[in-house]
């Protein structure tokens, strides 16, 4: 029998989450996160203003310091979650960029089990409250293969 050559879901969940980050208006940075449970997505978001407000340009926001008018990808898939009524004890998340501290606070109270970031966020505050909490944190590396 021929060994089938496919992607792993974390492959093909990261992908999703790099997809998912070019829907962004955020002028500083594209942010994604994904939620699965048994590698099934429940839970997408990116960064993005509420609901109803104006999206984010260089007139509003200083891309020096930090975006002061988009949700965090993280929360914006906990709260679609919360709106929806579905559960994400046990889940993992799978984002673009390592969580910031309030986003950490976040994950631990949705009951995330496990956190997969590409990138590391400027600040690790948000991986050392995550792993002092017991939150299980990977850094993805990417599977190239040479076939």
């Amino acid at each position: 029998m021929e060994k089938l050559n496919r992607i792993s879901r974390d492959e093909l969940l990261m992908g999703v989450v790099h997809l998912l980050s070019k829907r962004s208006t955020c002028v500083r940075g594209h942010n994604a996160a994904l939620i699965s449970k048994d590698g099934r997505i429940v839970s997408t978001g990116y960064n993005n203003p509420p609901k109803g407000q104006p999206h984010c340009s260089p007139d509003h926001c200083d891309i020096n310091y930090a975006c002061i008018r988009s949700v965090h990808a993280e929360a914006n898939a906990i709260a679609f979650s919360a709106r929806f009524g579905i559960p994400l004890e046990g889940t993992t998340m799978y984002v673009s960029s390592s969580p910031c501290k309030k986003c950490a606070e976040l994950i631990i109270q949705a009951g995330i089990k496990e956190v997969i970031y590409r990138d590391e966020f400027r600040d690790d505050e948000g991986l050392n409250l995550l792993k002092q909490s017991g939150i299980l944190v990977r850094k993805y590396e990417s599977e190239v293969s040479n076939d």
